[in-house]
């Protein structure tokens, strides 16, 4: 169905808003709307399908109380999804609500009652991995049957990249003479720039390498981490890294924690936070300040320049 027969479709009579159930709204209203907004609509959609609907979805939109939405949270929790998890199927949840309240389906009052606090996580903690806890970490990472876990890990922690996108990178990203790798999409819509160090460049080198010896694709248009099974890039690198890490003895530190280190470790050498943000393509600056209480052990030696000359 084209998506102009799906937004004719979509429109409900107004006699008829009040008997609208919240299946039919999504269906009918919200998905439409969210095909021309999104560039990728199918989480949502799976979201909702799977975590929504089933509990709240022949309700009608009018009769949808409180302690529904409430009842609906707490069946999340006891299914033992994260906390983190829980709040994405909120968001989603109070979207729907406000749009329901944006078009007229629902009351303002209505809306205000029903919209819910996403759930606490309790303080963010980053773990900045330090030189013998890499070692063990990277040893274990080679000692792994996985034949690229080493070469992916080192990618990381040397240019601070996020797991996505190392794990979706094709051999035409990367111009390893100026040292540049160019993500064509980050985390933020936008492209972006990764300088490569000569360590990162040696790394792909011997990626190359493997990708030869295991008999995939090493062209341009050949993803750098390519899975010999599929021919394709990996779904993800969690089953190995979660055994490696465990090898290691570090069972509580998470891929995004090599971003953490990266950061770190420019800090700690004198790199300002302009130059952290830049380096980890933050768009806004409050995103690198997360790494500002790592300054204090630096100005100490800068104010120390001060007394000197005085």
């Amino acid at each position: 169905m084209s998506l102009v027969k799906r937004l004719k479709d979509a429109l409900i009579s107004p006699e008829d808003m009040g008997n609208v159930t919240l299946n039919q709204f999504f269906d009918e209203r919200v998905y439409p709307h969210i095909l021309v907004k999104k560039k990728y609509p199918e989480h949502d959609r799976l979201t909702y399908d799977k975590h929504i609907r089933p509990k709240l979805g022949t309700v009608k939109l009018a009769d949808i109380t409180r302690i529904m939405v409430d009842d609906w949270m707490a069946a999340q929790i006891a299914l033992g999804y994260k906390r983190s998890t829980v709040n994405k199927h909120v968001f989603l949840l109070n979207r729907i609500i406000k749009l329901a309240s944006h078009w007229g389906f629902i009351s303002h009052s209505q809306y205000s009652q029903l919209l819910l606090e996403r759930l606490s996580l309790g303080d963010y903690k980053q773990h900045f991995l330090s030189q013998g806890e890499l070692r063990r970490l990277l040893h274990a990472c080679d000692s792994d049957p996985h034949p690229y876990l080493g070469h992916f890990v080192r990618l990381l922690a040397l240019t601070g990249a996020r797991n996505g996108e190392a794990r979706q990178a094709k051999w035409s990203d990367f111009d390893l003479e100026r040292g540049v790798w160019i993500v064509p999409k980050s985390k933020n819509g936008r492209s972006r720039r990764i300088i490569l160090s000569q360590a990162a460049r040696e790394v792909l080198d011997r990626t190359r390498e493997t990708a030869r010896e295991i008999g995939t694709g090493i062209t341009e248009d050949d993803f750098v981490f390519t899975n010999p099974k599929t021919k394709t890039c990996y779904d993800s690198f969690y089953a190995a890294w979660h055994r490696a890490r465990d090898a290691a003895d570090l069972d509580t530190v998470r891929i995004h924690d090599l971003r953490h280190t990266f950061a770190s470790l420019l800090i700690n050498n004198g790199s300002t936070i302009y130059d952290v943000q830049k380096l980890l393509g933050h768009h806004h600056i409050s995103m690198t300040e997360r790494y500002a209480h790592l300054l204090p052990d630096r100005l100490h030696g800068e104010v120390e320049k001060v007394s000197n000359f005085l």
